[in-house]
């Protein structure tokens, strides 16, 4: 996922959260060629999805349960954010709502936004 200097606006990860992450990982892998990487998540894995020859990856493939329970079940593209707080007020104040988070990762925190015309995107910054 992002550094923690990557310039605000950037779209920094993709994730996908469905029910049944092992078969959309295998469908994935190959309909793409993606090769999946387990992510322990403490009694399952989510998967990172690295495209043939790459030294890292792309998107990740996640199971809809646990802290991901409230995800939608589509590709979710994370914006880099300076400020996430700031980012969230924000947007509940142009009419937009907060749908899960924020959450800490590392060094960064990220949380899942639906604009006023309804679509999802995920704001991730220091």
């Amino acid at each position: 996922m992002a550094e923690p200097k990557t310039p605000p606006g950037t779209i920094v990860w993709t994730d996908l959260t469905v029910a049944d992450a092992p078969g959309i990982r295998d469908f994935y892998q190959a309909v793409v060629g993606w090769r999946p990487e387990p992510v322990p998540m403490g009694g399952y894995d989510d998967y990172s999805m690295v495209p043939a020859g790459a030294d890292g990856p792309v998107a990740g493939v996640c199971h809809a349960r646990g802290v991901n329970a409230n995800l939608p079940p589509r590709w979710l593209v994370y914006i880099a954010v300076d400020n996430l707080d700031r980012a969230l007020a924000e947007a509940a104040k142009r009419g937009g709502k907060r749908i899960d988070g924020p959450r800490s990762m590392g060094e960064l925190r990220f949380a899942v936004i639906e604009d006023p015309s309804g679509a999802v995107a995920g704001l991730i910054g220091p």
